[in-house]
């Protein structure tokens, strides 16, 4: 090989480096997690579950903590989202299972298989990640409602929060969770490219969820949570006017809404289409 040849193909190698993953490489990366996600076992999957309801908390006591203890000023609102976006780099970051992440990396390979027995995988890992993250939010839940865990001042910001988060009504949190359930799915679509930069790509796009006052089922669940352990909050309205309606919004968001478009922009390289 001469000296044009090598300067060509060293060319060739740093352009192929610089250029971003394309759609269909990137809808592979996500297909085979949710795979592998899809074949592990239910007590992993169990386990993993609740410590993303556990570690998924550290959203509402970041932002109870600069709600407590900034200065009560216009800027304020702005910089306490920052504390959101603590419990889900904690989640995502450290691979624990999140049921609203699982509304893509798991979808994604039902549609290329199209078959029952995918669709009902995926059925059953949502059903024990949703169960085990609603375990892990009460638990963690009951440890500052029943224990000196939080200073009080600290609790009365945590609770605060919870009633904003659940007092909105049903049809608007149902409303509210479908950007948030666009959103997270936005983020697993884009970290298998952000390389170095998932930090700040989970950082600022779940900042965006609590900055434009959406709702997110599993944090939120840490919320709901709060209000029922200390009694201000029936299980019926928790259920029916919170849990249900945010549910159906971060799936419709995540699955219905931006997997639908993900898969449309790759079908016709796919060959399984």
């Amino acid at each position: 090989m001469n000296e044009s040849q090598r300067e060509a193909q060293e060319e060739e190698e740093q352009v192929q480096e610089a250029t971003a993953i394309a759609p269909k490489l990137i809808y592979e990366v996500i297909r085979r997690e949710g795979e592998e996600e899809m074949a592990r076992t239910n007590r992993a999957l169990a386990w993993s579950g609740v410590a993303a309801g556990v570690m998924i908390s550290f959203s509402v006591l970041g932002e109870a903590i600069f709600r407590t203890y900034l200065p009560d000023t216009p800027s304020r609102y702005l910089l306490e989202n920052v504390g959101y976006s603590l419990g889900f780099l904690a989640v995502i970051l450290g691979r624990m299972q999140l049921f609203t992440e699982n509304t893509i990396t798991t979808v994604l390979p039902v549609m290329v298989t199209r078959s029952r027995e995918s669709f009902f995988r995926m059925l059953r890992l949502w059903g024990i990640v949703l169960a085990a993250n609603v375990v892990g939010a009460f638990a963690i839940a009951a440890l500052f409602v029943f224990t000196p865990a939080l200073a009080p001042s600290l609790l009365s910001s945590v609770v605060d929060l919870s009633h904003h988060a659940t007092g909105m009504g049903a049809a608007t949190g149902f409303w509210k969770a479908i950007p948030a359930g666009v959103i997270v799915a936005l983020i697993v679509w884009m970290l298998p490219q952000a390389e170095e930069a998932k930090f700040f790509v989970i950082l600022v796009f779940t900042w965006l969820i609590a900055a434009g006052d959406f709702t997110h089922i599993v944090a939120g669940s840490v919320e709901m949570a709060v209000l029922i352990w200390i009694g201000e909050l029936g299980a019926a309205t928790a259920i029916g006017g919170f849990f249900l309606p945010v549910l159906a919004g971060n799936i419709i968001g995540g699955t219905a809404i931006f997997t639908l478009m993900a898969w449309g922009q790759v079908r016709d390289e796919l060959p399984q289409s």
